[in-house]
């Protein structure tokens, strides 16, 4: 019966209603701190309307007072999200580390992972992250991607960080950050017809993404014709 009691608000959410499904969910004569799914979608809903202090008192709820496993794995997925994007890397690695001691080994999990390594400096432990993504989803395209341009930033066995961007571009080949990335691994590589050719792509689609603008600028530096 509570199962049926949240889904309007289910509803709202899914239809990107954000501020509606919140204020039915918080109008529920029912205990976030009792009821998991009701703290979990509180907590999606201040996340979506990027209210993350109010996000995590209830995310937080879910995974220290419920037994859902779903909902817990589900809520320190976000949670990473939320210390990423508010830059407190080492919390994200936190929940990032429960996810993989408590078995929930998944791509996502590893790209979470990924992410934290990069921006904290540890590209090698990156790598290997993603890596570990790979060998779960060999067509994952996101970690194709990721993995190629981590490798090509690192100047470390070009050739392969091209292989795994074009690996990611032949499966989206309409992602300007795809062919931003094969670009860029060209443009290491020195090859700088190739690095032009998907740059000018990816600018095309992006209509002004910064990183596409600023690989753009670094290969127009070198006086190689536009």
């Amino acid at each position: 019966m509570r199962g049926e009691t949240l889904q309007p608000g289910i509803r709202l959410y899914q239809s990107k209603r954000y501020e509606a499904a919140l204020a039915l969910f918080l109008a529920l004569d029912l205990d976030p701190a009792e009821e998991p799914e009701l703290a979990y979608y509180l907590g999606l809903c201040y996340t979506k309307l990027e209210k993350y202090d109010d996000a995590l008192l209830y995310l937080e709820q879910v995974v220290t007072n419920h037994t859902n496993l779903i909902l817990i794995y589900q809520s320190r997925m976000i949670l990473s999200y939320i210390y990423c994007v508010t830059e407190r890397f080492r919390l994200a690695e936190f929940e990032v580390k429960q996810l993989l001691e408590g078995g929930y080994e998944s791509p996502q999990v590893y790209s979470a992972s990924s992410y934290i390594h990069y921006m904290m400096g540890r590209h090698k432990e990156c790598v290997t992250a993603l890596e570990k993504a790979l060998e779960l989803d060999p067509e994952n395209a996101n970690s194709l991607n990721s993995l190629g341009y981590v490798l090509a930033e690192m100047g470390d066995d070009l050739d392969r960080a091209i292989g795994y961007c074009r690996r990611a571009v032949k499966i989206n080949p309409n992602s300007y950050a795809y062919l931003d990335s094969l670009g860029w691994a060209y443009f290491k590589a020195g090859r700088y017809g190739e690095a032009r050719e998907y740059l000018r792509k990816a600018m095309e689609i992006s209509r002004g993404s910064k990183v596409v603008a600023h690989h753009m600028r670094e290969l127009i530096s070198l006086n190689e014709p536009y």
